[in-house]
């Protein structure tokens, strides 16, 4: 396994853990509340869903690109 591939499937679940954690960080009553008075969701967890999803694009492509 190239090195690549590895860093790739690295972030790759790294990414899938951040967006579930951000995830479950959104489900909360605190970012419930904050999403309701605010309209967005904290800071916090918005790192959470962008690094998460970053990741896992980045990861997705180093594991799948030829």
């Amino acid at each position: 396994m190239a090195s690549s591939k590895l860093v790739g499937l690295v972030l790759l679940v790294v990414g899938i853990a951040l967006l579930y954690f951000g995830y479950q960080a959104s489900q909360s009553v605190g970012n419930q509340l904050t999403e309701s008075l605010t309209g967005r969701f904290t800071d916090e967890t918005m790192w959470y869903l962008i690094g998460g999803a970053a990741a896992a694009v980045a990861g997705g492509f180093l594991v799948f690109k030829k």
